[in-house]
């Protein structure tokens, strides 16, 4: 159970929805459509324990034009649970507000897309009990050459401590159908050990409203190497009819 709860506390990112990523563009999904960011088997290990996201899961509800609504959650698996303890537990619950702030280059409009990402840290199923919350900034800018993602966020842990992240992604050009991605982010959590992480990988846009991702992730969290795969995909739908109803 300790080891199990350790390893939660130290996998503790804001919840920034843009797979593979911890951290996320300034954009937001169209309103009236339906985004799903689905991981559905994720492995990574940690100071010799195997875990499985089974699956990881991210739902976003476009509002309006610059509103979404972002509902996270994962299922984690410990493959080398131990007598007694739980082998699987919902974990990183989280309900979001996404908001463009500035119309830009993600908009289809001139200069940089600026948005905030702002909501409430839910209970794990076991583990961490209490609630807490998050507000993270972004920065989105594209050229021709690639684009580039800034996140900087803090907020108050589920176990009531403060806590601050910065990240940054770095994706190909966006015309090519599969483009190679990078990210690098720091945590640190008051009163814990930080957490450093690298990512390389690709996403794949099969079409409009459709990607495939892959992500190979390398960092240190809690004193201890971690190292993950993380396969999913993206699927983007209008829940609305051409009417609106």
């Amino acid at each position: 159970m300790l080891a199990a709860v350790l390893i939660q506390l130290a996998y503790a990112a804001p919840a920034l929805a843009y797979r593979p990523f911890d951290s996320t563009d300034a954009d937001v999904a169209k309103a009236g459509e339906f985004e799903l960011e689905f991981g559905p088997v994720q492995r990574f290990d940690q100071g010799g324990k195997r875990f499985a996201d089974a699956p990881a899961v991210v739902a976003n509800f476009g509002l309006t034009r610059d509103h979404e609504l972002v509902i996270e959650t994962r299922r984690e698996v410990a493959l080398d649970a131990e007598p007694g303890e739980p082998r699987s537990s919902f974990v990183d619950n989280g309900v979001f507000i996404k908001q463009v702030l500035r119309r830009g280059i993600l908009q289809d409009e001139k200069g940089p897309s600026v948005a905030t990402e702002y909501g409430i840290l839910l209970p794990d199923q076991h583990g961490d009990s209490g609630t807490g919350a998050s507000i993270a900034g972004i920065v989105s800018q594209r050229g021709d050459a690639g684009t580039i993602h800034l996140n900087g966020s803090v907020s108050w842990t589920r176990e009531h401590e403060p806590a601050g992240f910065a990240g940054v992604i770095l994706e190909g050009p966006y015309s090519w159908r599969v483009r190679p991605v990078a990210e690098a982010f720091a945590e640190r959590v008051s009163g814990s050990s930080s957490t450093t992480s690298a990512l390389v990988g690709a996403i794949w846009r099969v079409r409009d409203g459709l990607s495939f991702d892959v992500g190979l992730r390398s960092g240190k969290a809690a004193g201890e190497s971690v190292h993950e795969l993380r396969l999913g995909f993206t699927w983007a739908f209008s829940y609305k009819n051409e009417r609106g109803g």
